[in-house]
């Protein structure tokens, strides 16, 4: 009995390892985690990301605070878990066009390979695309570095800002986007509030066109200071305005752009 418990000891730690699925690299700024699944195109993912920290921080002009997690998730269920885990919502089911995320931390994200079978608007083919969306979760990774709160679990009236200037940074702002915000302020089809900017099906185009109001009215100095902001009037403070002088402005400005 003595002998076999031993044994047993001996074998546990190579069986938990046997059984964890994740390799792990150093890489510079970040550490990459990957499943065998991934392994012939993790180094693709890790351009991209290379890229996404390189526009980034040229964007804003200065470097990550820390080193941080990018994690590339086989399938939606192994994403899924994790993120019912880490928002502490056992139940929770993501959308289908949700393939990833980013907070001070870490970037979760659905291995892009498999979203033409885990995603209903995401295409591994469309490559500038793909790169678009990881830098857009790289800059909320920057984001939550410098903000009060860096899961942005404790942001009031301010998601229009978190995802408007990852929309506009990450060069997601086209002109298809803002073809489509010019028609829907023609028709008085815009919110009434910031608050529900980050709503509906214009929603990247409004979020993001506000960040680039504030980028070109009061420059990006200016705009990187909301950056450690966590509610709304203390941004409506920052740029010295009302919210209705600002959606005023901001609907002047679109218009005429």
């Amino acid at each position: 009995m003595i002998k076999v418990s031993l044994t047993c000891l001996l074998l546990l730690p190579f069986t938990l390892l046997a059984t964890d699925p994740w390799i792990k690299e150093k890489r510079t700024g970040y550490t990459l985690a990957y499943t065998e699944a991934d392994k012939t195109e993790k180094d693709v993912y890790a351009a991209m990301v290379d890229n996404g920290i390189k526009t980034v921080q040229t964007f804003f002009g200065g470097k990550f605070k820390t080193e941080f997690e990018v994690w590339i998730y086989p399938n939606r269920l192994a994403i899924e878990a994790q993120w019912q885990k880490d928002w502490n919502l056992p139940d929770f089911k993501s959308e289908c066009w949700m393939v990833a995320s980013g907070v001070a931390t870490k970037l979760d994200l659905i291995a892009p390979k498999a979203w033409d079978k885990e995603s209903c608007e995401h295409k591994y083919a469309d490559k500038p695309k793909v790169q678009q969306l990881i830098t857009h979760e790289l800059v909320h990774v920057f984001h939550g570095q410098q903000n009060a709160s860096p899961d942005f679990s404790d942001v009031v009236g301010i998601d229009w800002l978190v995802e408007g200037l990852a929309t506009y940074a990450a060069g997601q702002l086209d002109e298809s986007r803002l073809a489509e915000l010019h028609k829907a302020i023609g028709a008085n089809a815009t919110p009434a509030t910031l608050d529900k900017f980050w709503t509906g099906k214009f929603k990247y185009g409004l979020s993001g066109s506000v960040a680039w109001f504030i980028d070109k009215r009061y420059g990006r100095a200016r705009l990187k200071q909301l950056l450690a902001y966590n509610k709304l009037d203390d941004v409506l403070q920052a740029l010295n305005t009302t919210e209705s002088d600002l959606l005023r402005d901001w609907k002047k400005f679109v218009l005429s752009n």
